[in-house]
């Protein structure tokens, strides 16, 4: 995969670059620490894989719903769906609003579940019942992460984020 702004870059490399004198293919996307990255730093291959991923879990979820209370089932959501939806978030939350709708889309499917009321169980009173709704967005989740970063890199200093450091500016 060659990464460049010019169309005739990727031609003019291909079949030249060599590992231990055995040339390299050309790829259409590389998967760096389970992130995929296609040719034109999209991530449209990365998102319909963990959509699927966390489609299927959602669907294991539905089978096994009606043997959890709903504090069982938040927690399976918690533990076996969400860090499908949120892994190296910071890396890809640039992507189109369109791939973020159909993760979010996820997360409303599952929470529903959550919040179907359990037939076996008398319904809950309504002063103790409380919505699912309270969970934090995918997107509010995605922007603290970005928020904690960049307030590590600025004010923390810590040093293995010292790249992304901004000189201080002087408002004009």
């Amino acid at each position: 995969m060659v990464v460049s702004r010019s169309p005739a870059a990727g031609p003019a490399v291909e079949g030249r670059l060599r590992f231990g004198g055995v040339p390299l293919p050309d790829q259409e996307a590389v998967k760096v620490l389970g992130v995929e990255v296609d040719r034109e730093l999209r991530f449209d291959g990365h998102i319909k894989h963990i959509a699927k991923k966390a489609s299927h879990r959602v669907s294991a979820l539905r089978r096994v719903a009606s043997f959890l209370d709903r504090g069982g089932k938040l927690l399976l959501y918690k533990a076996q769906i969400r860090p499908y939806l949120e892994y190296a978030a910071l890396s890809w939350m640039s992507c189109a609003a369109s791939h973020t709708r159909r993760l979010d889309s996820i997360q409303r499917r599952a929470l529903l579940l959550v919040d179907a009321a359990d037939p076996p169980d008398p319904p809950d009173p309504p002063a103790q019942f409380e919505p699912v709704s309270p969970l934090d967005s995918l997107e509010h989740r995605r922007d603290v992460a970005a928020n904690v970063v960049f307030h590590k890199a600025q004010v923390q200093g810590v040093p293995h984020l010292a790249g992304l450091r901004q000189p201080p500016r002087i408002a004009t």
